[in-house]
């Protein structure tokens, strides 16, 4: 915008007049003296130029206010402009928001259904380190395993496969005052046989053929701390005669060596086959066992505790997130209902299996299980009896054979094939009365 001039003052005005009269006469005025028409005549025009100075003044005015006006206008008009892009800006964001205001709505319906809250399971509430679960069964378990911990008990660990006895077993040495010393794991059925002893006990340059150099065997790794034997009921017979020596005196040999290694090493066995009928098999030695079975613990199935199925399901796919980069946050009512109806004769193993499997395959954020799970059919066992009604009545019917004659050589006892005693036994326990 340009300066404004600064309007003249009459007197301004009169001297300005004056000099353009002056200018227009060659430089000569009228005088005082001379006649006053003349005078008359040269105030008229001296008044005339001023007035049309005047004009242009108020001309040059007129022109610089709409100059100014027109300025004005334009930046109001911008002003406006903006003002009506933000107004329509702010309503498209309102908009905006409140479609995802509607969204997030329904996807709070639809997590109220959906969601399992995915996380960590790591307090006692909801597990026990890698143990997860809060079911009564699974509760005493913790209780268990907080009793021996602490001790230097050996500790049997029985239960199906998959069900998690090495994670037990682990818990148990985490817990003990032996948790900075190592622990030492063996699986008896992935060692073939004729090298089983040189694995646990070690074996010295030469001892067999292709023996190049010493070994130090898994109990002299051990010292000090843990080892996990599982599944023990596959050790050969002859073998268990030294793992006894070992747990009553902690000591043996290493194979071709005469010396005598002492050990400070805590025992915990695992099988998943019943012992008891191992021993009464002739496979299992009953003094290893009894020596084992100080601190039993049975670790239930999962089908006996269906409900930490939600649990593990988190912790599994927490666990196949973190490991696949994968973002699953959701799993469905209905993958949940199928999982826990399922029978899982693999236990928690196969869980994990199927949950990593899941993960891999899954698109997006909810997890999709592509495996289909038939429902095991169960038998009718209306006509089924007990073990202990099967045998109270085997008993009854070989005492009615032999005429209730327990003891010789053809009485009940040797048919049975137990002490006269032991039958003896069975019968006060069964109640059975000669008829």
């Amino acid at each position: 915008m340009p300066p404004t001039k600064k309007p003249l003052n009459n007197k301004e005005l009169r001297l300005q007049a004056e000099e353009t009269l002056r200018e227009a006469h060659g430089g000569c005025l009228f005088s005082a003296t001379e006649a006053d028409p003349q005078r008359l005549l040269h105030e008229l025009q001296v008044h005339q130029i001023e007035l049309e100075m005047q004009n242009e003044e108020l001309l040059r005015a007129q022109e610089q206010l709409e100059e100014i006006v027109i300025d004005r206008t334009a930046e109001l008009t911008s002003a406006n402009r903006h003002l009506h892009d933000e107004i329509a800006e702010r309503m498209k964001a309102e908009t905006k928001l409140l479609a995802a205001l509607t969204e997030i709505e329904v996807l709070s319906e639809q997590l109220k259904d959906e969601n399992i809250g995915l996380k960590q399971v790591i307090t006692r509430g909801g597990g026990l380190g890698e143990i997860i679960g809060q079911s009564p069964v699974i509760t005493y378990i913790f209780f268990r395993i907080d009793q021996v911990a602490p001790q230097n008990a050996t500790v049997l660990l029985l239960g199906e496969t998959g069900s998690g006895k090495g994670v037990v077993a682990r818990a148990i040495h985490q817990r003990s005052s032996r948790k900075d010393q190592p622990m030492i794991t063996v699986n008896c059925t992935a060692l073939p046989a004729n090298l089983i002893e040189s694995e646990l006990f070690g074996r010295e340059k030469g001892a067999f053929t292709g023996a190049h150099a010493r070994q130090l065997g898994r109990f002299e790794l051990a010292n000090g701390g843990t080892i996990f034997l599982d599944e023990i009921g596959e050790m050969p017979l002859e073998l268990q005669v030294k793992l006894l020596r070992v747990i009553q005196d902690g000591e043996f040999e290493r194979l071709g060596s005469p010396r005598t290694i002492k050990v400070d090493v805590r025992i915990i066995a695992a099988s998943n086959r019943d012992l008891k009928d191992e021993v009464k098999a002739g496979r299992f030695r009953e003094d290893l066992y009894y020596r084992l079975s100080v601190f039993p613990i049975t670790i239930p199935p999962l089908r006996q505790r269906s409900e930490d199925i939600p649990l593990l399901v988190n912790h599994f796919v927490a666990k196949f997130n973190k490991k696949t980069g994968k973002q699953i946050t959701r799993v469905s009512k209905e993958t949940l209902t199928s999982l826990e109806k399922y029978q899982w004769p693999g236990n928690v193993r196969e869980l994990e299996s199927v949950i990593e499997r899941a993960v891999i395959t899954s698109q997006g954020s909810a997890l999709q299980i592509l495996d289909r799970f038939d429902p095991i059919r169960t038998p009718d066992v209306q006509d089924i009896k007990a073990l202990a009604d099967l045998e109270r009545d085997h008993i009854i019917r070989v005492l009615q054979k032999t005429s209730w004659r327990i003891e010789g050589k053809s009485g009940a006892a040797a048919i049975l094939g137990l002490n006269a005693s032991t039958l003896r036994g069975r019968i006060r326990k069964f109640g059975i009365r000669r008829q």
